[in-house]
């Protein structure tokens, strides 16, 4: 009888958890009795921490012939429901038809999407890029505003959220509001940060670089308020301050895939799994969490894995390792991720990098976007390679070292 590893989502975690999981049944010879299937809606990765940008090629790679060439099997779907006592899958197949899988040990790496508070006028005004789909959508509306009558609304564009992906939607939206309605256009963007200044969450150091940046960049600043409602024509803000805009892009953080509420254990506030240093969902067996799905220690000073690529990709590589190994009855690899780097994209500016949990500056404008480009373009994205090399990348202490 063949034992099956099944990973819910093909985002940085799933991915290369399907890839470290094969490994290590290659290593031990075991591909006639152990499969891995990785399910999702499409055999795609999206590069999310490119979705803020104008340009939207080659941001959603095909990652078939990856799977492949490792022997991942792949199903079109999305799982419906979770059964880990019966240790039993209900999918969605992409074809419209439903069917049930048993699996040995479950991956559940399905990632995060976008928390939209209780606002009025949030859910039917509002753009966002949490998804290609809805980066898209942001995109579309933006061309579309050269055709409409010339307006204060229509050249104005409201940033919710002072996060990674706030300040980075921010920091490109002046040069792109200039590339659609023409250098001349007076356009003005805002950015609403709840915190007392604008980039606090990001450190006492670095927040005043990220206010000057974004300032020569064009944005105006908005800091400890928020936006009390939102129509289609602007935004009130909780001083009472109104500003005209056809375009709010929300950036209010993200919660965990919803498939975590069917899975028992404690959850943190953002709905994630908290785990052990193993990636086991702790309060069931035989399952694992990776990527935005899972909370879990990093090192020994405390700190734990944020909701980005950066920790997804090793996340993905240590889930898919265990449930083989698990499976196997071989040694497990602990999580560990103790270095930790910020680079964040601030538009004509540059980019800033910063390494460690005080994200001490290492690198600005210039130097620094040259990084974040290296990063985006290369980096994260997943290789082309033949079995062996992308066996060597999956290793679960595989480190990229900027």
């Amino acid at each position: 009888m063949t034992a099956k590893i099944v990973i819910a989502g093909s985002g940085f975690a799933g991915f290369w958890a399907a890839i470290s999981a094969m490994r290590v049944i290659s290593q031990e010879n075991k591909e006639n009795s152990i499969k891995v299937i990785l399910i999702s809606p499409r055999p795609n990765l999206t590069i999310r921490p490119r979705l803020y940008e104008a340009k939207l090629d080659n941001i959603s790679p095909d990652i078939s012939k990856q799977l492949a060439a490792v022997g991942v099997e792949y199903i079109a779907g999305e799982i419906q429901n979770i059964d880990t006592d019966a240790k039993l899958l209900t999918v969605n197949l992409a074809n419209g038809n439903q069917t049930t899988l048993v699996y040995e040990r479950f991956i559940l790496a399905t990632g995060s999407q976008l928390n939209v508070p209780p606002v009025p006028g949030f859910d039917r005004y509002g753009f966002d890029v949490d998804s290609l789909e809805t980066a898209h959508r942001l995109e579309t509306h933006l061309q579309a505003l050269k055709n409409k009558p010339e307006t204060l609304a229509r050249s104005t564009v409201v940033v919710v959220g002072g996060g990674l992906t706030g300040l980075e939607s921010a920091a490109e939206m002046p040069a792109r509001l200039k590339a659609i309605l023409g250098e001349t256009t007076e356009g003005r963007v805002f950015i609403i940060d709840s915190e007392s200044t604008v980039g606090a969450g990001m450190g006492a150091e670095i927040s005043p670089v990220i206010q000057q940046a974004l300032t020569e960049c064009g944005v105006e600043l908005r800091a400890g308020l928020r936006v009390e409602a939102l129509s289609h024509d602007g935004v009130t803000l909780s001083n009472g301050e109104y500003i005209e805009s056809n375009t709010v892009v929300l950036a209010t953080g993200v919660k965990a895939s919803s498939l975590t509420e069917q899975i028992r254990g404690e959850r943190d506030a953002s709905n994630r799994i908290i785990s052990d240093n193993y990636l086991h969902a702790q309060a069931v067996s035989n399952v694992f969490v990776a990527g935005d799905t899972v909370k879990a220690p990093t090192d020994e000073q405390g700190n734990h894995n944020l909701m980005t690529c950066q920790h997804a990709l090793s996340l993905g590589r240590v889930a898919g390792h265990n449930a083989a190994a698990e499976l196997l009855g071989l040694p497990l690899h602990p999580y560990s991720q103790p270095k930790y780097v910020t680079c964040l994209d601030l538009g004509a500016w540059g980019a800033l990098y910063t390494e460690g949990w005080q994200r001490e500056i290492h690198y600005i404008k210039k130097e620094g976007k040259k990084i974040k480009q290296e990063i985006n373009t290369k980096w994260i994205y997943p290789p082309e390679l033949e079995k062996n090399e992308l066996f060597a990348i999956a290793a679960p202490d595989y480190v990229i070292v900027p």
